[in-house]
């Protein structure tokens, strides 16, 4: 597991100085994913790394789990609230659509929780643009190919050092460099919605998802699900589409 440590901490370290950069930083949400990589930066730039918590609708202090990854890591952390800044942003845009009668009420709740997302990576770049930092990524194996991450949100970053490893790696990896229990165990949630958790949301487990990727057998239905995720979010996994060059 040491060696699966340090080539992960090798490669952010590489990364950032071939970039001309002086750190890395992280968004820490109290979950296992982003507290992984709140240990693996603090390994690659002991002096020079950052996680910055971001909750909206709560205080930093309420943010437990966040707070005790950062302190459990010894990362210097940045406290940001964002609640008035999201409220204010999404009311504007709310107040514009109902003039023009086009407000969306059943698609409410999925666009402000990806508001959410959006305006915590434009703070997560801002920060980092202030120490001249790289933005690492909290997705993993799973997340990445059912697409479930907010384009230009969580997904907006430099830096995905867990994208190969499936969310039992990552629990495995984490307990290995000593993240808090609690974090470790607790269900996976993007914190989207009161109450929201991950594998309710998609409807299938990550131990599931796991198995798929490693080629293990899954039942037909949780095949065809883990499938549609992949085929509608395939958008997400590329660059921008642009049309061929036009030649007279």
């Amino acid at each position: 597991m040491e060696q699966k440590v340090e080539h992960l901490v090798s490669w952010i370290r590489q990364q950032v100085n071939d970039a001309g950069m002086n750190g890395a930083l992280v968004g820490v949400s109290g979950g296992i994913d982003s507290a992984l990589v709140a240990n693996l930066i603090k390994r690659a730039f002991p002096e020079n790394s950052i996680g910055v918590i971001m909750p909206i609708n709560q205080r930093v202090e309420d943010q437990e789990d966040a707070v005790a990854t950062v302190k459990e890591a010894d990362l210097k952390y940045l406290g940001i609230e964002l609640t008035n800044s999201y409220h204010t942003t999404y009311k504007e845009i709310q107040e514009q659509l109902k003039e023009h009668d086009d407000w969306n009420e059943e698609n409410a709740q999925l666009n402000g929780a990806n508001l959410q997302a959006r305006l915590r990576m434009s703070t997560l770049y801002s920060v980092a643009a202030n120490y001249g930092y790289l933005v690492v990524g909290t997705d993993n194996a799973p997340e990445h190919h059912t697409g479930y991450f907010t384009k230009y949100g969580d997904g907006g970053v430099d830096l995905v050092p867990l994208i190969h490893m499936t969310k039992g790696e990552v629990r495995e990896m984490a307990r290995f460099l000593g993240v808090p229990t609690q974090v470790v165990e607790k269900k996976p949630s993007a914190e989207l919605w009161e109450g929201q958790t991950d594998e309710e949301e998609m409807g299938v487990s990550y131990d599931t998802i796991d198995a798929y990727l490693k080629g293990e057998q899954v039942s037909e239905k949780d095949k065809e699900i883990i499938q549609a995720m992949h085929d509608k979010s395939k958008h997400k996994r590329v660059m921008p589409a642009e049309p061929p060059k036009f030649e007279a």
